[in-house]
Order: structure tokens, then C-alpha cells, then sequence
């Protein structure tokens, strides 16, 4: 965010534009308005964690000088996903026990903060990566919190969760945040396949294996699967779009190759006697008819 210029009107008018002038610069796509009273220069990036950056740069030095970034803000500065989690607002968290408000810029918690709780991040003051995701799981919903907390545990261990779990004891939703950290793993490796594996314990399906290899009697790999349920033979694939990003090809491999790529390893889990069973991020929002495909697998 350092090399990234935020204007406040203000100085903008202080330096000689006039306010017909901003209207005219913000419709030509020359100025963007990233809150009121502060703009940048060009458009706003297309990515919605990107543009909470911004949010952060053009509020943060307007709050109190006790202000850490918290909640979905921190997530957002440690680089975690933060699929349902609202950016409306910079989160903060103070060191008081009175004094959370909401309002149209910043939204305050006030909970006890404790100096090994604190990191720096592009020079804010941020909760770290333990007390970020133990915040989020107190304050949202269960998808949400594994999602997150799933990619956290990439980067920091279970007993670090723990320990700041049994910190937050005495606070609200410790026992949401208690049956969130319990679900969370660090194998899947995507929103889309922790998305899955609510969506799976909500249906009242067994819990997969992440991550499971597929061998032929020769040895050869043939893939390692995203859920799998090896003593029933069935697997399970995400299909989220992303697989067939831009990032993901080889070079000189387009999307087609890819598909044609996939369509081969799916043939091939098959030919070794499994029941392979896909869903896209579609299937996610409603997951029944996935859910009795893969129990008639199952059964």
C-alpha cells in the first residue's frame, strides 16, 4: 500500500481543483472514489481484498492511536481468504473493555488485546494470525470461520489456535469459535473444498480424506483427489474455475488441454474401480442433490 497514492479532497481543492473539476476527473476514470473524501488515482482494483487495502490506507490514520487492524481487515493484511466476510468497514480492535460502535468508516471491538497478539503489517499495528482467526470464528458464521481458519493453519499450528481459543474464553462466541477451530484443517487447500466440507458435514455424510492418492498396481500416480472416501471407493472433486486459470497453466498449455487433461485423469480413477463425483461452486449454494449422489456412492 506504500506506493499506492491516496488524495483527500480536501488537498485537492486546497491545491487549486475545483469540485466541478473532481466530478469531471471521477467520470473520465481519472480519479476513483475509494470512501468519501478520498480518492485515487485511476480505477480501483478489481479484487474486493485489493480495494480493502485501499479502504485501510484512507481510514486507518483518521482513528484512535491505539487502533489495531482486527476481524476481517486482519485477515484481509495476513493475505487469508475471506470468502463472507464483510469489507464494508475497517475493523479494529481497541484494548478496552467499553467503547465498540459501528459506524459508516470503522467498525470498533473493544476486547482485551494483548501486546503478543499484535504484529506489523505494511506498518499497521494488525492482530495476529491466531487471534485473527479466533476473532473471526467468535463473530461469523461456521462456513466462513473454516474457510479462513483452514488457510491459517497452513501457516501457524493447531496449538497456537488453541491457546488463543482459551484466552477468548470469557468472551462472546468462544463456543462457535471452539466448534469452528475443531473442523478446521489445514489439507484443504481452496475456499471451495473447505466450502465442501461443511457442505458435506451439514448433509450428515461422512468426513472424507483431503488429499488421497490414486495409485495404479504399477505404482504410477495417476492423481491425488480433493475428498475421497477410500473404503467405499468413491471420490470427490471440486471444480472450482479457478483450477483452469490463467496462473495454473503450463506454459504453452491453454484451457483446453487442461480440460482434456482432467477429462483423462477422471477416466482413469474410473478404470481403477472408483465412483467419481464433481460439483462446481454452483453445487455449493445447494448442496442436496450433490449430497444424494455421493450417499448413493457411499451406500
Amino acid at each position: 500500500m506504500d506506493d499506492v497514492a491516496l488524495y483527500r479532497r480536501q488537498d485537492l481543492l486546497s491545491s487549486g481543483f475545483t469540485a466541478a473539476e473532481l466530478r469531471q476527473l471521477r467520470s473520465s476514470g481519472q480519479l476513483s472514489l475509494v470512501r468519501r473524501g478520498r480518492y485515487l488515482a485511476g480505477a480501483q482494483p478489481d479484487d474486493e481484498a485489493d480495494r480493502h487495502r485501499l479502504l485501510i490506507g484512507a481510514t486507518f490514520p483518521e482513528l484512535a492511536a491505539d487502533a489495531v487492524l482486527s476481524h476481517g481487515s486482519a485477515a484481509v493484511l495476513h493475505g487469508l481468504p475471506t470468502w463472507g466476510v464483510p469489507l464494508d468497514r475497517v475493523a479494529v480492535t481497541r484494548n478496552r473493555r467499553s467503547g465498540a460502535r459501528r459506524g459508516t468508516r470503522a467498525h470498533v471491538h473493544a476486547a482485551p488485546l494483548g501486546t503478543d497478539e499484535v504484529c506489523l503489517i505494511d506498518g499497521f499495528p494488525v492482530t495476529s494470525l491466531p487471534r485473527t482467526v479466533v476473532d473471526i470464528a467468535r463473530a461469523l458464521v461456521f462456513e466462513s470461520a473454516v474457510v479462513i481458519g483452514d488457510a491459517a493453519l497452513r501457516l501457524i499450528g493447531p496449538d497456537e489456535l488453541a491457546d488463543m481459543l482459551a484466552r477468548a474464553r470469557r468472551r462472546p462466541g468462544v463456543a462457535r469459535a471452539g466448534r469452528a477451530v475443531a473442523f478446521m484443517n489445514p489439507a484443504s487447500e481452496s475456499v471451495g473444498e473447505s466450502r465442501s466440507r461443511v457442505a458435506i458435514a451439514m448433509a450428515g455424510l461422512p468426513a472424507p480424506v483431503l488429499q488421497w492418492e490414486v495409485r495404479a498396481p504399477s505404482g504410477r500416480l495417476i492423481g491425488r483427489t480433493d475428498l475421497a472416501w477410500p473404503q467405499h471407493r468413491v471420490v470427490g472433486e471440486f471444480d472450482g474455475r479457478v483450477k483452469y486459470g490463467r496462473r495454473l497453466l503450463k506454459p504453452g498449455q491453454t484451457g483446453g488441454d487442461v480440460v482434456f487433461e482432467e477429462k483423462r485423469r477422471e477416466d482413469e480413477l474410473r478404470a481403477e474401480g472408483l465412483a467419481v463425483v464433481r460439483w462446481t461452486w454452483q453445487d455449493l449454494s445447494s448442496f442436496a442433490p450433490i449430497a444424494h449422489r455421493l450417499r448413493q456412492a457411499l451406500s
